[in-house]
């Protein structure tokens, strides 16, 4: 996942690349294995006697596949294409399968970084990032992003380091 050298310029090193927290794939893999057991249910249980029973099971297994496609796949491809990437001069948020959007922002235009966690949040050890910048989207909230706190040190140690940008 992480990002190819020729996309780094001269001097910049890829300190941190991650997905958002796990904990967003939990209600797609439940309504996963609740829509497999319905829809397996329901043509077990059909009466075979039943003059449409054919139909109706090929009616079930088309309906449970594109609940499926909207209630796990979807939300697993998003969160599997949506990608942070902490360089020594940059933090790059990307999200997109088909259409990629790309948020780039400079170490340099970062103005101040915060986090946020809720008690189930601490307890995943994720929570929402808050990064403001001198551009013009201002503040920046990404939410649950894993190790939260290793990642906030991190891009606060870079802005720190991170030479200013302003001429002589």
């Amino acid at each position: 996942m992480g990002l190819p050298d020729h996309h780094l310029t001269d001097g910049e090193t890829l300190v941190s690349s991650f997905h958002p927290h796990w904990k967003r794939l939990v209600v797609p893999v439940v309504a996963f294995v609740l829509i497999v057991v319905a829809a397996a249910a329901a043509i077990w249980f059909l009466p075979s006697d039943f003059s449409y029973a054919f139909q109706a099971r090929i009616a079930v297994a088309v309906i449970a596949v594109l609940l499926l496609i909207v209630w796990s796949v979807v939300p697993y491809l998003q969160w599997r294409t949506t990608s942070y990437l902490l360089t020594s001069h940059r933090f790059t948020i990307s999200s997109g399968l088909l259409s990629k959007s790309t948020d780039e922002i400079p170490m340099s235009k970062v103005n101040t970084v915060s986090s946020d966690q809720t008690l189930v949040e601490r307890l995943f050890g994720s929570g929402t990032l808050v990064v403001e910048s001198a551009g013009e989207r201002g503040q920046l909230a990404l939410r649950d992003i894993p190790r939260i706190q290793e990642v906030r040190s991190q891009l606060f140690r870079l802005v720190e380091d991170a030479p200013d940008e302003t001429p002589d």
